[in-house]
């Protein structure tokens, strides 16, 4: 391994271990991945951190759409890759496109789907309404660090593609 492979091992490594200990601490899963993105490799901005918000959770805690760290890692793409406000009229944008669809694929690959619920059932047995405490709570305890798990893997995939690869 050459001495920059390793420090981009390191990068990537360092941003999944970033977004597992923030989603452990304060939790909302796409605000942990898309701040451990920004600490390690830039791109995201705070308003795009605080917009994330509401899609923790399946979206507003719903569990009904996509995991929250998905969300985030897709967005934090975006950041990088996606279409400009002044560009639209200049096509679809698929390279990010293209980079969305790895991250959702490698994701299902690894989980199995992407739905906050089927997580949820993945994680615990059962789905929860995150709108009881006594269910969040549950959930909570149930889920032990898996969900600060997929939420640092989807950081350390997004960091990986939005880091120049080196020629040796």
């Amino acid at each position: 391994m050459t001495e920059k492979t390793k420090q981009e091992f390191s990068l990537s490594d360092k941003a999944y271990d970033r977004a597992f200990s923030l989603d452990i601490d304060y939790g909302c899963c796409p605000q942990c991945v898309l701040t451990a993105v920004k600490e390690t490799v830039g791109y995201v901005t705070d308003e795009t951190i605080q917009s994330s918000h509401a899609l923790s959770g399946g979206g507003a805690l719903m569990g009904d759409g996509i995991c929250g760290a998905l969300t985030g890692g897709l967005l934090a793409l975006g950041a990088k890759k996606g279409r400009p406000a002044n560009k639209l009229h200049k096509g679809r944008g698929m390279a990010n496109f293209n980079a969305g669809k790895k991250l959702v694929e490698r994701f299902n690959d690894e989980f199995g789907g992407t739905s906050c619920k089927y997580l949820q059932e993945k994680f615990s047995g059962r789905t929860w309404d995150m709108w009881k405490a006594d269910e969040y709570n549950g959930f909570s305890d149930a889920r032990g660090d898996q969900c600060a798990h997929a939420t640092g893997l989807v950081t350390k995939w997004v960091v990986d593609s939005l880091t120049p690869k080196r020629k040796s």
